[in-house]
């Protein structure tokens, strides 16, 4: 028999849209979890939320509700996510479901033929769910009348970073990131870069980040897409380097400790991004490696982690690496000269 997870996990850190989706409109994403349990055949379902967050309550006060009033045809049980970045990851999600370790696991056989306890399972992320609920109602004309062609509807966006009210905001697919930020009430200082697709994103620059739509299609060409819906934006006086090294340095603490590109290369990687960060004199990196060469030996070790792990959690961090070494070019060869860009880092 089939099974439906609707996945709120969330262990993105800067990520806020399913815990607020969650907290303000649960039995939306309640609706849709009867919607795609029936379209399956599924009797059971499962709402897999971050541990200890106001979604939580939220959603088990939803379900026992919708208990008492009998309007559920499959029963929901509602599962706490630990903290940890991969815990959403599809096949961790189902190995906490059947009381493992939230990490991921190899799946030879896809999860929608064989997940939880051997069974079809269907993992969606609540937002998704959420659009179920509301084109079940009001209909694809209406789904379609915002967003563009190829992709039609909304998205919910955390927005944050040097932003006047940083939170979640629902917009419009291939909605500007510049407007999109304005409806946070705009940046509070200049702009020098702006991250898309949190943690495991792509840094766009400050100079032309303002007309990217915030779409598939429309971050492409820069190897961007919307992931889990972030979008951070950096001050200039701030130095990209230093925050590309913060965030490598925990995703490389984060990895799932099961196969080398995570357990051996992610860690080199970080060792290496802390060396760019670095100011000449400043050797960050432990074989003395100036910002020059440790930036060589990041897009390097970047290129080798790439498509090798057990999971995407490697390629996330070389897109991230990537996209730093190309946006804050200047950065590097300002720290090669012994001085940054970014006032907020000291020389």
């Amino acid at each position: 028999m089939p099974v439906v997870v609707a996945n709120a996990a969330e262990g993105e850190p800067e990520s806020a849209k399913d815990a607020t989706l969650l907290a303000v409109a649960p039995h939306l994403v309640l609706d849709g979890v009867q919607l795609a349990a029936e379209a399956v055949g599924a009797a059971d379902a499962f709402v897999y939320v971050k541990a200890g967050s106001a979604a939580a309550a939220a959603v088990r006060q939803a379900v026992a509700e919708r208990r008492a009033a009998g309007w559920d045809r499959c029963g929901i049980e509602v599962r706490e996510a630990p903290a940890t970045f991969l815990a959403g990851e599809a096949s961790a999600v189902v190995a906490a479901l059947d009381g493992a370790a939230a990490r991921p696991r190899a799946h030879w056989r896809p999860l929608a033929d064989a997940g939880l306890r051997g069974r079809p399972t269907l993992v969606h992320n609540v937002e998704t769910l959420a659009h179920l609920a509301t084109i079940a109602r009001w209909g694809a004309p209406w789904f379609r009348s915002v967003g563009t062609a190829d992709e039609p509807g909304t998205l919910l966006v955390t927005v944050t970073g040097a932003v006047a009210g940083p939170g979640v905001v629902e917009v419009p697919c291939g909605t500007p990131l510049g407007a999109l930020v304005g409806s946070r009430g705009g940046a509070v200082e200049p702009v020098g870069a702006v991250r898309v697709g949190g943690y495991a994103g792509t840094w766009l620059p400050g100079a032309v980040a303002a007309a990217v739509p915030m779409s598939r299609e429309g971050l492409a060409s820069w190897g961007a897409t919307p992931g889990p819906g972030i979008v951070s934006v950096l001050p200039a006086h701030a130095c990209g380097l230093a925050e590309t090294a913060r965030i490598v340095a925990y995703l490389a603490g984060q990895n799932a400790g099961q196969c080398g590109p995570c357990v051996s290369g992610l860690p080199q990687l970080a060792r290496s991004v802390a060396g760019v960060a670095g100011i000449a004199g400043r050797d960050t990196a432990p074989d003395g490696e100036n910002p020059t060469q440790a930036a060589s030996r990041a897009l390097r070790l970047a290129a080798l982690v790439a498509g090798r792990g057990a999971c995407h959690h490697p390629d996330g961090v070389a897109r991230l690496v990537h996209s730093a070494l190309r946006t804050f070019a200047a950065d590097i060869r300002a720290h090669a000269q012994g001085h940054c860009l970014g006032s907020a880092h000291p020389s």
